[in-house]
């Protein structure tokens, strides 16, 4: 329920408090004024587009700011926690949730929920919960059969919503299938020309049979190879100073030589220089022993080694340029079998998914044809309910039927939905897009809307002249409904006809004034007096005619009887 909503350079509106609260709230003013500033306003708070054109002239940004009350733990309340927002509780499992909406006049706005800044779209999650705007716009939406399904739907209540939750599963089982299995066949050429090359390279890597590091370790060996006699002279030089198997001075002789003539005389720092002596000939022995072992490798190897490792690194370059890195063929060999065997697995795949697809399509048949069952019973209901309500809204010869017939597959179902309107007897019924006037529309809307909340309560109803094309005795009538609507939720109705508003238990009204430059309007509570004189001006133009004033009274003693 809204509790207040505050406006500041909104439209012609300078500023503006609008105490709200339960029951039925009608909204009066002169042609110009803003009333529809204050849906407008609303309509910010429910998270709709913001227009900069919207900012009061000569202003910098517009301002609007809405108290709510709300269950203190229902959806609406655990959404503005997830936004990081919070609802103040006031007792009796209430709470108060304020709401803002800014716009600047270069079009930036922002969002405030529960204290926190928030995106706009949080907003609009929060409207399905709290409140159903109706306008001039929404009574050319009845006229969509989109809009007259969703109608029905609420109208059916649990068992249709329970019967529409189990179709609109089977249906997302089958699209699911059904999209699976046309990839499948669309791509099957594809996916075809895709196993044949895939399993052209694992045979490829396979017979490779490649090792990690393997490129990196045949270079190695290659350039050895290619630079072996370079290698054997070096080698080979080194050795024969070392073992003195050449002519030419022996290290390990000369170093024989150095540590007995050491160890002749017998001094502390000698014999410790003789010892390391000794070890340098061992380890040039050690030495001399590896290049003879060098040298014996080299002398097996040979031309023909090089050529063999060449051959390989070949092959192994032939996989790099195919798959970037030998690790990346490595890698193919060890993923790709996988991937080979779900596409060698079309055929059976494709069989399998349309025996699935053939089975939930049954499924589907049953859910559809339940689905279709509870409708046809609740559009009979409705039609004869909302017949009842058209008589009490001064279409009494008016019949209202709605018809559920066989439509285009989609996720709501597999059922066109026409509410059909005969506006008097003999009549055919006629699509209500056809068949109605604006006066007769608002009020098969408004009936509509009556017979609805008494099984699906919305907790605010906003009317933008519901009342538009009507008057006298149908006028009343809508003003007894928009009264009973308001039992069992809040209702908000901008109107221009005292007979509506008559009915309503708290009356504003927007107030223009001119100080000469410039025009700007504000919002007052209506009471006593100065009510009498707005119904009067509605009635007559003429606040202070008598004959208007008494028909005012006369008016407003229409609700105190009904009440």
């Amino acid at each position: 329920m809204i509790e207040e909503m505050r406006l500041r350079d909104l439209g012609v509106i300078a500023e503006a408090t609008l105490p709200m609260g339960p029951g039925f709230t009608a909204i009066t003013g002169e042609t110009g004024a803003g009333k529809t500033m204050v849906v407008t306003g609303l309509g910010l708070l429910l998270g709709q587009r913001a227009d900069s054109g919207a900012v009061r002239a000569g202003a910098s940004q517009a301002t609007v700011d809405g108290v709510w009350i709300v269950p203190e733990d229902g959806a609406v309340a655990e959404r503005v926690r997830e936004a990081g927002g919070e609802v103040e509780p006031i007792g009796g499992g209430r709470a108060e949730l304020y709401v803002g909406r800014s716009i600047s006049s270069e079009g930036r706005g922002r969002a405030s929920v529960g204290g926190r800044s928030a995106p706009a779209g949080v907003l609009a999650d929060l409207a399905d919960d709290l409140v159903v705007v109706h306008g001039q716009s929404d009574q050319l939406r009845l006229k969509s059969a989109a809009a007259q399904r969703d109608a029905l739907d609420r109208f059916g209540g649990e068992p249709v919503q329970s019967a529409r939750d189990v179709y609109r599963q089977a249906f997302e089982h089958w699209r699911g299938i059904d999209r699976e299995l046309s990839r499948l066949t669309d791509d099957r050429d594809a996916r075809a020309r895709e196993a044949e090359e895939l399993r052209a390279q694992l045979t490829e890597i396979e017979q490779a049979a490649p090792e990690p590091g393997e490129d990196t370790d045949l270079a190695t060996r290659a350039e050895r190879l290619a630079n072996a006699e370079e290698l054997r002279l070096a080698a080979a030089t080194a050795h024969d100073a070392l073992s003195g198997e050449a002519d030419g001075p022996d290290a390990g002789a000369l170093l024989s030589d150095a540590r007995r003539a050491l160890e002749r005389v017998h001094d502390p720092v000698l014999e410790e220089l003789a010892g390391q002596v000794a070890d340098l000939g061992y380890r040039a022995a050690d030495i001399a022993a590896a290049l003879a072992g060098y040298l014996a490798d080299l002398d097996e190897s040979g031309p023909h080694e090089l050529a063999a490792v060449e051959e390989r690194r070949a092959v192994l370059a032939a996989l790099i340029r195919a798959h970037g890195t030998l690790d990346a063929a490595i890698e193919l060999l060890d993923t790709g079998s996988s991937r080979l065997a779900e596409l060698d697995d079309d055929s059976d795949r494709i069989e399998r998914l349309t025996a699935e697809r053939d089975a939930a399509a049954s499924t589907l048949d049953h859910a559809a044809a339940a689905l279709t069952e509870v409708r046809t019973e609740a559009a009979g209901r409705l039609g004869a309910a909302v017949t009842t309500e058209l008589r009490a809204l001064a279409m009494p010869d008016a019949r209202l039927e709605v018809a559920v017939t066989a439509g285009a597959e989609s996720a709501s179902g597999r059922d066109d939905v026409a509410i059909l309107l005969a506006p008097h007897p003999g009549a055919e019924p006629r699509a209500v897009s056809r068949g109605a006037s604006g006066g007769e529309l608002s009020r098969v809307m408004l009936a509509i809307e009556v017979v609805i909340a008494g099984v699906d309560p919305v907790p605010t109803f906003v009317f933008d002249e519901v009342d538009a094309g009507i008057g006298g005795a149908a006028a009343i009538e809508v003003g007894r409904r928009l009264a009973r609507l308001a039992q069992s939720s809040q209702v908000i109705a901008v109107t221009h006809l005292a007979q509506v508003a008559a009915f309503a238990a708290n009356h504003l009204t927007v107030v223009k004034a001119n100080d000469g430059s410039v025009t700007a309007s504000d919002v007052r509570r209506l009471e006593g007096a100065d009510r009498e004189a707005e119904m009067a001006r509605l009635l007559s133009g003429m606040p202070d005619s008598e004959a208007a004033l008494s028909h005012a009274r006369e008016l407003l003693g229409l609700r105190t009887d009904a009440e």
